[in-house]
């Protein structure tokens, strides 16, 4: 049906006016006879229900200021004439066309419509004075009967720009349905088949955008961009074989391009099918590794810019992730990046000099991250910073990623200085030096590449990073570790480059989530009423195969036993073979529901009734929500730092009665949890008990700030004793 636009919509937002690749503006004289109108009318729109790209069609119709003294009423008008069309042609109601009426608008609004309008359609009777007004006689005009002849290939280019336009909105389905008509008849563009190829990936239809992204290949062979995504969706998607051979396959067309380099040699699995497999590729990393480091060559001003460029879209993310200790492998690649970003940038690798702390003066220092929003691997830093002690510190922060939010603004809110400096590596680090920092801190190492690339540099006199992404980074760069004394296991200093910085307790200040209200039953996620919900909430590449029995020997147990994975879809297929061993479908078991929202995340936390931590890598974020949600959580102690989060959250509540020591123990609790309802109640109860124990430690934060002002002080004090 009709939508009208008219003057009191000031600042029209183009994109919900729902504007098509051909938009068509027609001045109706609504003076003439009733019926001369409506027949004309008529005509206009069977030209458009009938033509063959009436999907990407729409019709403006300007409705003169008469009809407010008249007893016409526009809608009603064109309402009837569709419905009798579509009654009088039998069509089905998606062949709809969508008319936009446009009521007195003013010359600010036609001047933001026009570029819009590819053509206006004659009239046998039409409002001329409308027509002078509205600036509109530099648009073609057309008879009705030429119609026909205007067709999506005359305006092959407006229907690509709109198809990106829709991209960028995130209307995938919408933008898919564009691009496909634009390539009836014409070769895209690179953009287009990397768009194209997005939105089927977001919209999980990843075959089609392999195949779009082959077909912009072979159109495109030198395209990086094409080979990238193609790299990148197999390896998400756990086809790293296929990953492997593509990047093999772009470093032969394009050899300079040190990324692909990188692909080639260190592609690693997202998820693992075996334990042999994990030996395989941990073997393999080592290997190639090697290779790459002995092929990398820095000699010339093009192999450095290539290798740095090589680093900016690269990340080994996933080797700690095998469940052994890095702090071999990660140094070497450390170092290479080190490397690297020496021979890009030799004035900023060498160490800067500890700025005199004056009577009365702060100690500076500095925050850096990509991820300075709600996001997992920083969301608990913001404790840090709000429970500072303003009187001997202050507090900057780099935020180099370019997603604000309202926890964006708690960051600025904490800071005495605030730097939002997005994407530019060399701006943030000349920001740094220049700032002066007696300390720079790096929440989280290893997630995001510029972050990598800046964290080899040596910004600050001190630098350190902390338990964002709980892994060593390996830099020769990063003088410090930041980590918590629960969490770290006997001898833990081996599984680190950086010397070790134990804080008490869990060492952040992590902020109570607010969790609300439950405003949801199970029915909403097609969870059974009166089945034992085991929610399964890591990544996927934190399930190891060795541990897939577990679920089925719980199943075992607990007939009635459904395991929520909200993002475990790869994990299918193990899952069926694990659960086969004991002579089960998982699919009776296993329920694959991806979350929207945040609120629908907590409101599954609400309706489960034990949540299953990983085994060697531990829920951090999501564990700390679950104890909100007073969700008992079955854990079992990793070997490494990584494996001891949720260990330790409840050991500060006082709960350890759910820590098991082994697999068989955690079968056991998860089973008897299962099974017992009241000592679920009774746990629960005591997890909601110690809340204040865990959250808004501020214990962790006076720990911290001692270890500042003491590594400030003994860097000037040596510095003192080397001149005197």
């Amino acid at each position: 049906m009709p939508r009208n636009i008219d003057e009191t919509d000031n600042h029209m937002d183009l994109a919900t006016l729902n504007l098509k690749p051909l938009n068509l503006l027609i001045f109706p004289d609504w003076k003439q006879p009733e019926e001369s109108l409506y027949l004309e009318l008529e005509q206009i729109i069977r030209s458009l229900v009938s033509h063959p790209d009436r999907d990407f069609l729409t019709i403006l119709i300007y409705v003169s200021e008469f009809l407010e003294k008249s007893e016409l009423d526009a809608n009603l008008i064109l309402s009837a004439i569709v419905m009798n069309l579509f009654m009088e042609e039998d069509l089905d109601t998606s062949c709809e066309p969508e008319i936009i009426l446009l009521e007195n608008l003013n010359r600010s609004q036609w001047l933001d419509i026009l570029p819009q309008i590819q053509y206006r359609i004659k009239l046998n009777a039409e409002n001329h004075q409308a027509i002078a007004e509205s600036g509109t006689e530099k648009i073609p005009v057309v008879e009705q009967e030429q119609l026909s002849d205007i067709t999506i290939e005359s305006q092959a280019l407006a229907l690509r720009e709109f198809g990106n336009a829709l991209y960028r909105q995130g209307r995938y389905e919408a933008a898919i349905k564009h691009y496909q008509r634009f390539l009836v008849s014409q070769i895209g563009d690179i953009e287009l088949y990397g768009n194209l190829s997005e939105c089927l990936r977001n919209l999980n239809r990843i075959e089609e955008a392999i195949a779009i992204l082959n077909s912009g290949i072979h159109h495109y062979p030198t395209a990086g961009q094409l080979h990238f995504q193609i790299i990148k969706i197999f390896q998400q998607n756990g086809r790293t074989q296929e990953a492997i051979s593509s990047a093999e396959k772009a470093t032969q067309i394009l050899p300079d391009e040190y990324v692909f380099q990188l692909f080639k040699h260190l592609t690693l699995p997202i998820i693992y099918n075996t334990s042999d497999e994990i030996k395989f590729y941990k073997e393999r990393f080592v290997q190639e590794l090697k290779k790459l480091i002995q092929q990398t060559s820095l000699k010339t001003p093009e192999n450095k810019i290539n290798a740095f460029r090589g680093f900016s879209s690269f990340t080994n993310f996933y080797l700690a992730y095998q469940a052994h200790n890095v702090v071999e492998s990660q140094s070497k690649y450390a170092n290479l990046v080190h490397q690297v970003m020496a021979a890009n940038y030799p004035q900023w690798v060498q160490a800067q000099p500890m700025p005199p702390l004056l009577e009365n003066s702060k100690i500076r220092v500095g925050y850096i991250s990509s991820y300075l929003y709600s996001y997992s691997g920083t969301l608990w830093l913001t404790g840090w910073l709000r429970y500072a002690d303003t009187k001997h510190f202050e507090i900057y922060c780099y935020y180099t990623g370019n997603d604000p939010d309202p926890i964006t603004e708690q960051f600025r809110e904490y800071s005495d200085v605030f730097r939002h400096i997005p994407h530019n590596l060399e701006a943030v680090a000349k920001q740094v030096i220049e700032d002066k920092l007696h300390i720079l801190v790096f929440p989280e190492i290893g997630m995001d590449a510029p972050t990598i690339q800046l964290a080899s540099l040596r910004l600050a006199p001190v630098q350190c990073s902390a338990w964002g992404h709980p892994v060593t980074s390996g830099l020769p760069t990063i003088d410090y570790f930041i980590s918590s004394e629960l969490m770290e296991p006997e001898n833990a200093e081996l599984h680190y480059s950086e010397t070790l910085v134990k804080l008490p307790n869990i060492g952040v200040s992590y902020p109570k989530p607010n969790v609300g209200e439950l405003n949801n039953s199970r029915s909403d996620f097609d969870i059974g009423e009166d089945a034992v919900i085991y929610l399964c909430c890591q990544a996927p590449f934190k399930y190891l195969p060795q541990y897939d029995f577990i679920l089925a020997e719980i199943a075992l147990g607990v007939p009635q036993a459904q395991f929520v994975f909200p993002r475990g879809e790869l994990l299918r297929e193990r899952l069926k073979r694990a659960f086969a061993a004991v002579n089960l479908d998982s699919e009776d078991y296993c329920v694959f529901r991806a979350i929207a929202t945040r609120q629908e995340y907590i409101a599954i936390n609400f309706l489960a009734d034990v949540f299953l931590d990983t085994f060697t890598w531990s829920g951090g974020n999501t564990s700390l929500e679950a104890i909100a949600c007073n969700l008992p959580i079955v854990t079992c102690p990793g070997e490494f730092m990584r494996g001891l989060h949720a260990d330790s959250f409840l050991k500060m509540l006082g709960v350890t009665d759910t820590i098991a020591q082994n697999e068989e123990e955690y079968i056991q609790i998860a089973v008897n949890l299962g099974l017992d309802s009241e000592w679920r109640r009774d746990v629960a109860q005591r997890m909601s008990q110690g809340h204040d124990h865990l959250f808004d430690d501020k214990i962790c934060v006076t720990a911290l700030e001692g270890f500042y002002q003491r590594v400030v002080r003994e860097r000037l004090e040596s510095y003192s004793n080397s001149i005197a």
